[in-house]
């Protein structure tokens, strides 16, 4: 088992902390991690949309 380094823990812990929405991806190589990815989505709400009332 490899020993992780505190940086890279603190690195996917403040990845994390800053993720609303999104994903995190985490390379690992030989045992040893050498990617943190973030991927971040936005959303947003629509507004002045209005659903059509379908009558029977």
């Amino acid at each position: 088992m490899a020993i992780i380094d505190n940086k890279k823990i603190e690195d996917i812990v403040s990845a994390i902390s800053n993720l609303e929405y999104g994903s995190l991806v985490i390379t690992v190589h030989d045992g040893e991690i050498t990617q943190v990815e973030t991927t971040e989505k936005k959303r947003y709400t629509i507004q002045g949309k209005k659903t059509k009332k379908i009558s029977s």
